[in-house]
């Protein structure tokens, strides 16, 4: 019996999210104070990050996370699909260029269950690969192929959550094993 690895699972040979580009050294970047004061609310954590080849500063608040110019402070509105698809592009992997649609997502759906709005890049690839983009943040928070959606599925079946796949304390897999246990 042979099972995929589960990097081929999570898509990792497909789309890179682990590569962090570095700012590049000399580049003046807007101060800690600078850039919590155009926030305008406490600021629980800043990080300095590259983001399309431009250094932005991610300001995480009590309110959600904003992004701003890590060069001059301004504020920066929330990723396009335009910015999503080329984020996505620029993680890309696979083989050729596959033509992509890009979609908002506004729910959370069993697919995809991570920050909102969000970003849907579905290539046109073998894989049938889906890459998720975080519409506050520009970063990739889920990838999903058409391996994962499976192992998915059964997964959801294994702990009898048919709806989100996520909940393993269901009244079915309760009644199933105490059954279990007193038939044993």
């Amino acid at each position: 019996m042979s099972f995929l690895p589960i990097d081929k699972v999570h898509g990792d040979h497909l789309v890179d999210r682990k590569t962090v580009a570095p700012i590049p050294a000399g580049m003046a970047l807007a101060s800690p104070a600078d850039l919590t004061r155009s926030v305008g609310t406490p600021v629980t954590s800043l990080t300095y990050r590259m983001l399309l080849g431009r250094p932005v500063a991610e300001l995480s608040t009590a309110k959600g996370t904003r992004l701003a110019d890590a060069t001059t402070g301004v504020l920066l509105p929330a990723a396009s699909a335009a910015q999503a698809e080329a984020v996505a592009r620029a993680a890309w992997r696979g083989e050729g260029r596959p033509v992509a649609r890009v979609e908002r997502i506004e729910r959370a759906a069993p697919e995809y269950r991570g920050a909102l709005p969000a970003w849907r890049i579905a290539f046109d690839d073998p894989n049938n690969t889906r890459v998720f983009v975080a519409g506050d943040t520009g970063r990739i928070t889920a990838v999903r192929t058409g391996t994962w959606r499976l192992y998915d599925f059964f997964w959801g079946l294994h702990i009898m959550d048919w709806k989100n796949h996520e909940d393993f304390n269901t009244p079915w897999l309760l009644a199933f094993a105490i059954g279990g246990w007193r038939c044993g």
